[in-house]
């Protein structure tokens, strides 16, 4: 079985990224130890100042994990996943795991959504770089804009990892979207105790476990 992950010249870039968010840890740590435990549960899930947040994190990658990715990947694989949708790109490397999945599966689509200016350029140099250019639609702006419009109409898995806050809103965005059986992945969705109560209510059409330390998986129901 094909395993893109495997390959250069993706493999090379994740490398890289991996190492360089490695690196970058304690410059997070250090960041948040500039704040109180209320600014920094109110930066975290906040609806509204969320900008304020990332705008500081803007040169840290805020990747997913190295397990994360292989999770997606394998996710997307399973399901023979087409069309993806992200709310969060940072510097490309949830996208390069679930773009991998989608070459793999023989093709499709993933729009991915990224407000940071200096990581949307980031990411479309590692997603060019890794070779996967093809598969991606990175917009960039507020997801709640640019994940209002022009979304696949079957929707195999959702990747959130973007602001916190927004976790209900954007769910609320592509829900109509959803196939029966789709995947909704949220990373470090504990600072989003709104989502978490959707996603884990049985009406409201998911099943749903957390994965884990920080990744609640849902599938939605028919």
């Amino acid at each position: 079985m094909k395993n893109t992950l495997a390959s250069s010249p993706l493999s090379s870039v994740l490398d890289g990224l991996f190492a360089e968010a490695d690196a970058s840890i304690a410059g997070i740590r250090q960041e948040m130890a500039t704040l109180s435990p209320e600014e920094r549960s109110t930066m975290m899930a906040t609806k509204t100042e969320y900008r304020a947040f990332y705008e500081r994190a803007k040169d840290f990658p805020l990747a997913v994990s190295r397990e994360t990715g292989t999770l997606l990947y394998m996710l997307a694989r399973s399901i023979g996943a087409r069309n993806i949708v992200e709310f969060g790109t940072s510097f490309g490397v949830s996208t390069l795991h679930l773009a991998a999945a989608l070459r793999d599966n023989g093709g499709g689509r993933l729009v991915t959504s990224e407000f940071e200016t200096s990581k949307v350029a980031r990411a479309r140099g590692n997603i060019s770089a890794a070779g996967m250019a093809d598969l991606v639609d990175l917009r960039e702006g507020d997801a709640l804009e640019t994940l209002a419009k022009d979304l696949p109409p079957a929707i195999d898995l959702v990747l959130l990892d973007g602001a916190k806050g927004l976790y209900p809103a954007i769910l609320g965005l592509v829900e109509p979207n959803l196939r029966d059986g789709a995947f909704v992945v949220a990373d470090n969705a504990d600072w989003s105790p709104e989502y978490l109560a959707r996603v884990r209510s049985p009406a409201k059409g998911y099943l749903s476990v957390p994965f884990a330390d920080d990744v609640e998986l849902s599938m939605r129901l028919g």
